[in-house]
């Protein structure tokens, strides 16, 4: 099952402290329960019954709820902690230290109300999560706030909040377990996309490589009028328009090799790929592989150029946070005399709903000049309709020994464009001061792009829990 497709699952913690009306925190567990419940998301948190209204001051209570947290860890992707009241560090910082679940956190507080200020009124929650924040820090926990300091549970602002903190649980979990395939070797040509396995091997990224001579293999050995093959055949013919020039041989041969790579990433786990896609498969086996790619990544499991596995990783943290399929693309070239437009394209690997309307798939324009047009079909063509995006891009930096990248959002506008193949015009605000941090800080001329706006995920997910160093560009 992918992990896109796994329900969500929060540990609580409602921290009280016996000073202030711990009736509180029976509203405040009723509340949480009620929003996890809007968003699917699955909760483990004590009855009340099990601790005073199910919630933590003691140690005798951090410790029930450890216990509790270490026997659900396999479902818990990240914990809230609530406070209804002031709460008690000491409990919140317990249960945390006690359960090592090395998953994120976040903290809410409840807000007090004007003119309810006698003892059994006031939660002086405003002040309680400062010393919760101080004792994460003291401990070296990363947390997550919310969007204002206070804010009441059943509100719209704190749905929100949830909503996105699982979307940070979901890329860090993910990330942390990835394993990409790196299918072939890097073109000769291309030392730009040269990265470190060890240094992604710190973030529990795993690559897995592939000679590409081990596809073919696999591809040729299987029977045209096979199920899987037969099957594929009807995928691809479903999946865009093939221009009538295009024999049944070609789209047999595009078949065994996609059915040959859907075996080999299912095999080893591959969540996402890297591929040779020049030249030794147009004169090896007599196709391209953006078809391939194309058809992954539109199943979630997203595909990069050139064997660029940095630019892979980038593509799959990417649809961690957004849910949707992304796209990898060249920042290719100037738009007129627009200081921040840009056209962004590559030769055809865009899965189909990220360019957002049903695809032709036909020869690589460039490659096909040289290579052969008959050795090149498997290019998805088209253009990337109009929206909001954001783009990513990660690069392991050997001198420094780290895991770098910069992030930010843009727009897909409906400029015209004349180029050929799949292709996007992008707008992004201060786009000449990112570019001078590209080109300054190294990173390469590949990158990823999804549809909507992630980037605070990203950030979030990346910068703080996985330590990478991150720019947001703001504009």
């Amino acid at each position: 099952m992918s992990i896109l497709d796994k329900k969500p699952c929060f540990g609580i913690i409602l921290a009280t402290r016996g000073f202030f009306n711990p009736v509180f925190a029976e509203g405040a567990r009723k509340d949480i329960l009620k929003q996890l419940d809007k968003l699917g998301i699955e909760a483990v948190i004590g009855s009340e019954s099990d601790t005073p209204f199910g919630a933590v001051e003691t140690l005798e209570h951090a410790s029930f709820y450890a216990k509790l947290f270490r026997n659900n860890a396999d479902r818990i992707d990240g914990v809230v902690v609530v406070l209804p009241n002031f709460g008690d560090e000491l409990g919140v910082i317990q249960t945390l230290e006690l359960a090592k679940l090395d998953v994120p956190v976040m903290v809410q507080a409840c807000n007090d109300e004007l003119g309810k200020y006698s003892v059994a009124e006031r939660r002086d929650s405003f002040c309680g999560k400062l010393s919760v924040c101080n004792n994460l820090y003291q401990y070296g926990i990363s947390f997550t706030d919310t969007t204002s300091h206070t804010c009441d549970i059943d509100s719209d602002e704190f749905l929100s909040d949830l909503e996105r903190f699982s979307r940070v649980c979901r890329t860090v979990k993910g990330l942390r377990s990835a394993r990409i395939g790196s299918i072939g070797a890097r073109p000769a040509a291309f030392q730009t996309v040269r990265y470190s396995e060890k240094i992604l091997q710190r973030s529990g990224i795993t690559v897995v490589p592939v000679d590409l001579s081990e596809i073919f293999g696999e591809a040729a050995a299987l029977d045209d009028n096979s199920d899987k093959v037969r099957e594929k055949v009807a995928a691809i013919s479903a999946y865009g328009n093939i221009p009538p020039h295009i024999s049944e041989e070609r789209v047999l041969r595009q078949a065994r090799f996609s059915v040959a790579v859907d075996d080999w990433m299912e095999a080893n786990e591959c969540v996402a790929s890297a591929v040779q896609c020049w030249t030794s498969m147009q004169k090896n086996y007599g196709c391209a592989s953006c078809l391939s790619m194309s058809m992954m990544g539109e199943s979630n499991m997203p595909s990069a150029c050139e064997v660029d596995v940095a630019g892979a990783v980038a593509m799959y943290t990417l649809l961690l946070a957004s849910g949707n399929p992304p796209g990898f693309l060249d920042w290719n070239n100037n738009y007129g005399d627009d200081a921040d437009k840009c056209i962004s394209q590559h030769c055809g690997n865009f899965p189909s709903s990220f360019i957002g309307a049903k695809p032709e798939i036909s020869e690589l324009d460039i490659l096909g000049e040289t290579l052969g047009r008959e050795n090149c079909f498997g290019a998805i063509k088209g253009r990337v309709l109009a929206g909001d995006m954001t783009y990513f891009r990660i690069s392991t930096d050997d001198h420094r020994g780290l895991i770098k990248g910069y992030v930010g959002h843009g727009e897909f506008t409906d400029d015209p464009c004349n180029m050929s193949g799949a292709i996007s015009v992008c707008k992004v605000t201060g786009l000449r001061d990112l570019f001078r941090y590209i080109c300054q800080n190294g990173f390469e001329h590949h990158v990823a792009m999804t549809r909507g706006h992630v980037a605070d995920v990203i950030e979030e997910a990346t910068g703080k829990y996985l330590g990478w160093e991150l720019y947001n560009h703001q504009g």
